[in-house]
């Protein structure tokens, strides 16, 4: 008898992207949360490349620039405790990709807080298609229409959105096809309204994208890594959040993403500039935004006229 052959397929071809570098803030100490460090990532891809090469057609394969941006959004974004997890999290950005049928994911943490000397530590997995971290929202096959929330309570406010919403456009798979103007609104904290806290400015955007709702949260994640994200206590005050209020017409409960946003139906200040931009807006599974904005009761909502000095 022959020994068993490894469980890809031979007629598959591979794709490589080394050395990926991205600094993040991953570790299950604090100074490692605190300090961050440097992560290296290797991915290896499986797939046909055949119908791209015969057409010479870069739609038919993976865009390997674009994946590197969505491998180090995906890193750069929420802190883990373990690389095991991160590797987790890149396998499941690359096969969100159609074309991949299986992926190798390294994930090295050359600067671990390790006391004796050493070289290198990485994890290294091997994922295949079905049963793939994000199979169950894949990259779509044409564009979808999603809506972003944006909200900063700290620093230069108005700046840090206008940055977030350049940097989102800026990002290859996403189009920005509309932004509300500004709104001031006071802190809600879990036990309501915190008048003593910064007030909020907050705005809608709406946006073409072809990555995958998965994919698109990394890619906001990183946005608001970027601008001094922490998420030290829930509700807290924070430099900016990124929400994906919906995506198509897609309603899922992950462990990492809900769609439609579970809370904002009852936003007004998601509400308000999402239908001044698109008035005939709807809520997945709840409606349309006008008639969940009459349920509201009263609102602390005012259009933001700039900076007192």
């Amino acid at each position: 008898m022959t020994a068993e052959q490894p469980h890809h397929r031979p007629e598959l071809d591979r794709l490589s992207l080394t050395g990926l570098e991205v600094f993040a803030h991953h570790g299950v100490f604090d100074f490692e949360r605190e300090n961050g460090q440097l992560f290296v990532v290797d991915v290896e891809l499986w797939l046909d490349t055949a119908p791209a090469a015969a057409g010479d057609d870069l739609s038919a394969t993976v865009h390997y620039g674009e994946l590197a941006v969505e491998i180090a959004a995906a890193v750069a974004a929420d802190p883990v405790d373990l690389i095991e997890t991160l590797a987790e999290r890149v396998a499941g950005v690359v096969l969100a990709h159609r074309p991949v049928q299986r992926v190798s994911v390294v994930v090295h943490k050359p600067d671990a807080p390790i006391t004796v000397p050493f070289g290198d530590v990485s994890i290294t997995i091997v994922r295949e298609r079905v049963g793939a971290p994000d199979a169950a929202t894949p990259t779509p096959p044409e564009a979808v229409r999603a809506v972003l929330a944006f909200g900063s309570n700290l620093g230069d406010r108005e700046a840090t959105v206008n940055a977030a919403v350049a940097e989102l456009a800026a990002t290859p798979g996403i189009e920005v096809l509309g932004v509300s103007r500004l709104y001031e609104t006071v802190a809600v904290k879990p036990d309501g309204i915190d008048f003593d806290a910064p007030g909020y400015l907050n705005g809608v955007g709406i946006i073409s994208t072809t990555l995958g709702p998965t994919a698109l949260l990394d890619v906001v994640n990183a946005v608001e890594h970027a601008h001094g994200r922490v998420r030290a206590e829930r509700w807290g005050d924070r430099t900016l959040d990124v929400d994906i209020v919906s995506y198509g017409r897609l309603e899922i409960d992950t462990p990492r993403l809900t769609l439609p946003h579970p809370r904002a139906g009852i936003r007004d200040f998601v509400l308000v500039p999402w239908l001044e931009i698109d008035p005939d807006a709807v809520l997945p599974g709840l409606g349309r935004a006008d008639a969940l904005l009459e349920l509201i009761p009263e609102t602390t909502l005012r259009p933001y006229v700039g900076e007192t000095r």
